[in-house]
């Protein structure tokens, strides 16, 4: 029940975004006196409406979005009543029109910093002093955590019966601080991994820190296949294991006061604009891997997800009371929607913007040439490229869609 839960919240999350989204159009559009006839939440027949003023508000049937319409958005639009032309969108200024669709661009992003900062007074935000990486991990201080078993094969797994037992596990404790290693000193956890790893198999002595105090034991250390350090080749070669995983000695999540959460939001959102970025530029090379989990390949947790896909981690989040990851997924999916509206290409607002900054700049440079105004683009003409990236956008939310059902990303073990 709390699964369901979880996904009907996370969908109505997604539902109220878009539907903020294109209110921000509506409102911007509004304000500088252009005419909006429909302000719709979801697609398909209607179930309720209302008219108020000049615009008709209401719900239908299919719950995947909004829309609104504002009169005359490019010269093309053959609806325009002759009493409205004064009002078509296509005859304010540039910065007006950019005002209008970057509207709900700005909510997205507004929806995402203002929770971000709610999160970092209330739930906390990801330590920045965490390591983020292996190579961040590397450089903390061998602090361990005792393993249950040590896995023989080159494979990450969970222990499993006939697993020998942690060597590490004769003798040392969670929390102690490795210092050596037959006599070798290693100042970090990657130096740890590459002692241990360098030394035969069998008898060792391992020195640590245990409460402030220094001790040392003899222990037996276990041949594993593993590959080398910093080597993703798939090879392999019998090397040492202690049986230990690293207890980083810092908070994952920190708490933040009112002031203080407005630089951690702002370093947040920096770091957030980069990762999104990045992963929308990974997507192309993402798609044969996410082909592959629909034809039975394990799914990569780095594959693209739909709406049905977030829906299902909030789900999960909420089943096993994990609040955070729900906001979280909640601030990342509107930071998507806002950095990928923006995209330069119709029928994507960044492509009306862009198109509007091109008539702009093109006419001033046929000013300066004395020529006459080249007046304003033809959308028509560009219609095969509107549909070939809607028909691109459909295909590869069909993809991720039917990779979110036959073989979801999972964060938690059901």
């Amino acid at each position: 029940m709390a699964y369901l839960l979880g996904v009907v919240l996370f969908a109505l999350a997604i539902l109220i975004s878009v539907s903020l989204h294109e209110a921000g159009h509506m409102l911007t559009a509004k304000r500088f006196g252009m005419k909006v006839t429909r302000y719709f939440v979801g697609f398909g027949p209607t179930i309720w409406s209302f008219k108020r003023g000049e615009t008709e508000y209401g719900l239908k049937a299919i719950p995947l979005g909004g829309f609104c319409k504002i009169v005359g958005m490019t010269p093309q639009d053959d609806d325009v009543d002759p009493a409205d032309e004064p009002r078509a969108m296509w005859r304010f200024p540039v910065w007006k029109r950019t005002v209008v669709m970057a509207g709900g661009v700005v909510v997205n992003f507004a929806l995402a910093i203002v929770t971000l900062w709610l999160a970092a007074m209330f739930m906390g935000l990801p330590n920045p002093e965490f390591p983020a990486t292996e190579a961040q991990a590397r450089q903390e201080p061998a602090v361990i955590a005792i393993a249950d078993c040590v896995v023989v094969e080159n494979a990450a797994r969970a222990c499993a019966p006939g697993d020998p037992a942690s060597p590490a596990a004769q003798a040392l404790r969670d929390g102690d601080r490795i210092t050596a290693i037959n006599g070798r000193p290693v100042a970090n956890w990657g130096e740890m991994l590459q002692v241990v790893r360098a030394t035969p198999p069998g008898p060792a002595t391992v020195s640590y820190v245990r409460d402030g105090a220094e001790g040392s034991a003899q222990l037996n250390l276990a041949s594993v296949q593993r590959a080398p350090l910093d080597d993703d080749t798939g090879a392999t070669t019998t090397v040492s294991a202690l049986g230990v995983g690293l207890d980083i000695q810092k908070p994952t999540m920190v708490t933040y006061g009112p002031v203080d959460a407005v630089g951690a939001t702002a370093d947040y959102t920096g770091n957030m604009a980069v990762a999104t970025v990045q992963a929308m530029a990974r997507i192309p090379e993402k798609i044969p891997a996410l082909w592959a989990s629909i034809t039975g390949a394990e799914r990569d947790i780095d594959t693209p997800i739909s709406v049905v896909g977030a829906s299902r981690l909030g789900g999960e989040a909420v089943e096993n009371d994990a609040w955070e990851i729900f906001v979280m997924l909640f601030i990342s999916l509107n930071f998507f929607l806002g950095a990928f509206n923006l995209l330069p290409l119709l029928p994507m607002d960044g492509g009306h913007i862009a198109i509007a900054w091109f008539e702009r700049a093109r006419s001033w440079v046929f000013a300066r040439l004395g020529r006459p105004d080249p007046g304003r683009v033809d959308y028509f003409k560009l219609m095969p490229f509107t549909y070939a990236v809607i028909l691109i956008g459909g295909a590869f939310t069909l993809l991720t869609v039917t990779a979110d059902v036959i073989n979801p990303i999972t964060l938690f073990t059901r």
